[in-house]
């Protein structure tokens, strides 16, 4: 390829950029509001104490799974919905609708279950043997009653998925922001307020509530988000033609139906066995005790801040490439798949450089122990350092999703999950005294094979394909 073909191949117009800015940029304020309330929140709970912030990092550990077994099972409708969105089908898109919605239900049903019959067990996964004893107790006794509380705000946070997820699809990222960061916004306030208690604001009738009023402040705010896009959506049914009619039948056709499930069981193995994958990674880096835990929560809630854009990006790859491949636009679509990667990766350069630049001041911000804000700085560092890479795995998974190919999704990010950095982080744990940042290190550094494993797939376009057209 000529500096020429490649140089078009990999930067578009400004008209390309306008149409990314629009569907990204509400995206990118969305978590990155996110993320810095959740960073704010962390050191609230942080100031409470070191074993209070441990047992709310392990419980949204756990809580990541349900999360992502939610965007796992809608993203095969998903995948339909923005295809059907590119050939103007506003029929299918509502069928697809319907099937986020007994999706959500279901996945919130085994939720349920799963947290209610077993949480103990669960949690005392992640607290090491030579744990002293009190701390282990009081860190379950923390952790138990957040998970209870957090519970509450599970069926609303399905709902808005469902409602979000397909507006996204349809090309629209400002409603489901500004329902987003309203959300947040009471989060931070409430959680202030039940964390401290009138130890923060003497004139409250109540003292503090710590990781309990945590997590009343999150679920609050799940119901705030949900009353919001649902009532959006509902009075404004002319410009989201999809709603009109959406429960008066809780008809699928039988054929999207099984194609739906036939493209979404993969999303959703790979999603709950990736999300697991994760969270089996954090147990083994717990092996090496509580601060390790505390510093690993910093590090990942600290970072997410400025994996913002290519995790934004990945959502992009998914809109765009998907409406291009529904509307039978294949070379557009190779296109904007290039031209996004590209962006991620160079827009990361920088957000690695600047994460590296301010990794010994986040510490800083948290009422811990100086060893834990030790090991947060320098894992900080290694995640700055890998960004780039990070950024084109990610991209390449949303791409080979956009155009259904969900079984090599599966085999490219569960199954490297599993037969790679799974393995090699417990070997390390189990059986060698490496530290944690350098077993952290090696762990990551996989990510490089990752990226090249996921650019032979797209080069070789195995993910253009239009299923709308298969289904219909």
């Amino acid at each position: 390829m000529t500096l020429t073909k490649m140089k078009t191949r990999l930067i578009g117009d400004k008209r390309f950029y306008g149409k990314v800015l629009a569907i990204l940029l509400p995206i990118i304020i969305q978590n990155t509001v996110s993320n810095v309330v959740s960073l704010v929140d962390n050191v609230m709970v942080g100031a409470v104490g070191t074993l209070q912030m441990s047992a709310v990092a392990i419980v949204n550990q756990l809580l990541f799974i349900f999360y992502l077994c939610i965007f796992g099972g809608l993203a095969g409708a998903g995948i339909f919905a923005a295809q059907y969105a590119g050939a103007g089908d506003v029929q299918g898109v509502r069928y697809c609708f319907r099937m986020k919605l007994y999706i959500a239900a279901l996945m919130s049903v085994l939720a349920f279950a799963v947290f209610l019959i077993f949480p103990e067990n669960l949690i005392s996964m992640y607290l090491a043997e030579g744990t002293n004893a009190q701390d282990a107790q009081s860190t379950l006794k923390f952790g138990v009653s957040y998970l209870f509380v957090m519970l509450i705000g599970l069926v609303p946070f399905a709902v808005t998925q469902a409602y979000s997820s397909t507006l996204r699809e349809l090309g629209e990222t400002k409603v489901p922001m500004i329902a987003s960061v309203t959300a947040i916004l009471v989060n931070l306030v409430f959680n202030f307020i039940l964390i401290f208690g009138n130890q923060g604001l003497p004139f409250l009738p109540f003292g503090p509530l710590g990781v309990v009023g945590a997590g009343a402040a999150t679920a609050l705010s799940r119901f705030v988000e949900a009353t919001i896009i649902v009532t959006y959506v509902h009075k404004n049914a002319n410009k989201y033609p999809f709603i009109k009619g959406a429960y008066k039948s809780a008809k699928v056709p039988l054929p999207l139906f099984k194609d739906v499930a036939k493209k979404g069981s993969p999303l959703l193995i790979n999603e709950f066995f990736w999300s697991l994958g994760m969270a089996i990674l954090n147990q083994c880096y717990s092996i090496r005790g509580l601060e390790v835990v505390a510093a690993t929560n910093i590090s990942s809630t600290a970072s997410n801040l400025f994996n913002v854009v290519f995790l934004s990006m990945g959502n992009a790859i998914a809109i765009m490439a998907g409406q291009y491949l529904g509307a039978g636009k294949n070379e557009k679509a190779k296109n904007a798949v290039w031209r996004l990667l590209f962006l991620s990766v160079v827009v990361c350069v920088v957000m690695g450089g600047l994460l590296i630049a301010v990794s010994p001041f986040i510490p800083m911000l948290y009422n811990t122990t100086e060893t834990v804000k030790e090991i947060a700085r320098q894992l900080l560092i290694v995640v700055g350092a890998l960004m780039p890479f990070y950024a084109f795995a990610h991209g390449t998974y949303f791409t080979l999703r956009s155009g259904g190919k969900t079984l090599i999704t599966l085999v490219f990010d569960c199954g490297f999950t599993w037969c790679l950095a799974f393995p090699l982080a417990f070997t390390l744990s189990r059986f060698t005294a490496l530290p944690i940042v350098p077993m952290f290190l090696a762990v990551q550094l996989l990510d490089v094979v990752k990226c090249i494993i996921g650019f032979v797939l797209v080069k070789k376009g195995v993910w253009i394909n239009n299923i709308v057209d298969e289904t219909n």
